[in-house]
């Protein structure tokens, strides 16, 4: 059982940066791939970001790529994802999720854990 807490969402502008914290329970946190997904009001939920178990590959979709990075601290039980240049079209509600096994994947019914979620606004 993996219990995870995002935070550090908030209300920016365009082009400020926001970097999330998602802070996981439970043991051989390691043993997860982990991923960032966001959600818009009257939007499906979508992949940001994922991270390997071990924190060795990385991948971010083609809507953040140059300006998220997801970042991963497996000795302190953490996921983190760095957002810079943010838009408008980057306000959502973001969610870390946890999925058993070291590979990540881009589809929510993959993941096995999430969390309640952090709210990102961006005016411009």
């Amino acid at each position: 059982q993996v219990q995870l807490v995002e935070s550090g969402g908030g209300l920016v502008q365009d082009g400020d940066s926001l970097r999330l914290s998602c802070a996981a329970s439970g043991r051989a946190f390691s043993n997860y791939a982990m991923g960032w997904f966001r959600q818009a009001p009257g939007k499906q939920r979508e992949w940001a970001a994922g991270i390997t178990g071990s924190g060795g590959s990385t991948y971010v979709a083609n809507s953040v790529k140059g300006r998220f990075t997801i970042s991963r601290d497996n000795a302190n039980n953490r996921v983190y994802l760095q957002m810079n240049s943010l838009k408008p079209e980057d306000t959502a509600v973001y969610y870390c999720a946890a999925r058993n096994g070291f590979t990540w994947s881009p589809r929510t019914n993959d993941y096995n854990y999430w969390g309640q979620g952090t709210q990102v606004t961006v005016s411009s």
